[in-house]
């Protein structure tokens, strides 16, 4: 069994890496063959409808499925040493989803003719993603995409929590992958009203997820993670508390 869950967790992170790349180039219009503003479009209200319902889908999938509540009451149906695995496969398949059916608006919000400030976004856009990649080992990739647990269960060993930490972007921002994406996604020097949609919408959520983990966070590490909000930003290094 260790070296099955192994196997599924293996096919799961797979299945990360293939949206998280793929999730690049249809954010930036790049390599893939079907991006934000590409493909079929339809009239703007049927447009919305179903961009909103594609990306609410993820959004509550992503938020209902991370919370102790759900975890606690799903980890009796399947293993807990797969519960992150199968958590990460979900949100690849409906990121997966988005790409496949999302309604191009290709109406033009602004377009960058200035070469230097196109490189410059073009540059910020890549920076978002590094950000938001780096940030994830900052703490613990492997644990984060469900390989860690699937690793101990192969070699028979008790799952132990990683610790609260604190240390390079999380010194200066309480949310360095957020702030990750969310300079991925407005960091553009083409938005389409289609790539606008998709970025106000992703905000919001990003917004709402962060009050739902630190929420969470909050029951798990009181006082040390409420010292830690006290001290760092939330979001966007000021060097003053926000959020």
């Amino acid at each position: 069994m260790g070296f099955i869950a192994a196997l599924y967790g293996f096919v799961c992170y797979v299945a990360f890496l293939g949206s998280f790349l793929y999730a690049i180039g249809f954010v930036g219009n790049i390599i893939v063959p079907k991006t934000i503003d590409s493909g079929p479009s339809t009239a703007l209200p049927e447009a919305l409808v179903i961009n909103l319902l594609l990306l609410g889908l993820f959004a509550v999938q992503h938020s209902v499925m991370a919370r102790p509540g759900f975890k606690a009451a799903w980890t009796r149906i399947v293993p807990r040493s797969v519960e992150r695995s199968t958590y990460v496969l979900f949100s690849s398949l409906l990121l997966a989803l988005i790409y496949w059916k999302w309604q191009a608006i290709p109406t033009v919000v602004w377009d960058v003719s200035s070469p230097p400030l196109n490189a410059f976004l073009l540059m910020l856009f890549a920076l978002g993603w590094l950000i938001l990649l780096l940030s994830t080992f900052m703490i613990n990739h492997f644990d984060l995409f469900g390989l860690r647990q699937v690793y101990l269960r192969a070699r028979g060993l008790e799952y132990t929590p990683l610790n609260f930490t604190q240390r390079a972007f999380y010194k200066f921002v309480r949310h360095p992958i957020m702030l990750g994406f969310v300079i991925a996604f407005w960091a553009t020097p083409h938005m389409s009203v289609g790539h606008l949609v998709f970025s106000i919408a992703t905000t919001g959520y990003i917004l709402i997820g962060i009050f739902l983990e630190e929420r969470d966070l909050m029951k798990d590490h009181d006082a040390e993670y409420g010292a830690y909000r006290a001290r760092v930003p939330m979001l966007f290094p000021t060097g003053v508390k926000r959020g």
